[in-house]
């Protein structure tokens, strides 16, 4: 049997150690970020990122309705919880275990997040733009209990 899939000629091998982790800031002011060098292994096919509440509590521009022009994200809890809402979805909980496949430009807002929330989170491209958009229809802005 023939292997279909080729090698990527323009990536490289990659290892990023636990030993020598660096937190930054990021997308998100509340959050803390771990980036683990696969932006730069898939010369910018993909990032992949360990994402973590860093205790701040102001609020930032993406609690509000979002989208994510990518063409993949892929997010697998780690630790704690998060409530977010997608447009045409609902509210979903996550929790430790487990995943999302969050399609592209889909609508949505995080509405409240655990202490010790923390996240693996995959996108392509690595330099995927966000941007603030209004509600979906019908949603008059308020959060649902």
């Amino acid at each position: 049997q023939e292997i279909a899939m080729g090698k990527q000629e323009n990536w490289k091998f990659m290892h990023s150690e636990a030993k020598d982790a660096v937190w930054e800031p990021g997308l998100r002011d509340i959050l803390s970020y771990r980036y683990l060098g696969t932006d730069v292994g898939t010369n910018g096919d993909y990032v992949a990122q360990v994402i973590k509440n860093n205790g701040k509590e102001q609020k930032d521009g993406v609690q509000g309705w979002h989208v994510h022009d990518c063409t993949f994200q892929m997010t697998y809890v780690l630790n704690g919880w998060a409530t977010f809402e997608w447009e045409g979805e609902g509210e979903r909980t996550l929790r430790k275990g487990d995943c999302v496949n969050q399609i592209p430009m889909i609508k949505h807002r995080e509405i409240a997040m655990s202490s010790d929330y923390e996240v693996l989170e995959i996108v392509a491209p690595a330099n995927f733009k966000t941007y603030a958009v209004d509600a979906p229809d019908g949603d008059d802005g308020k959060v649902k209990n």
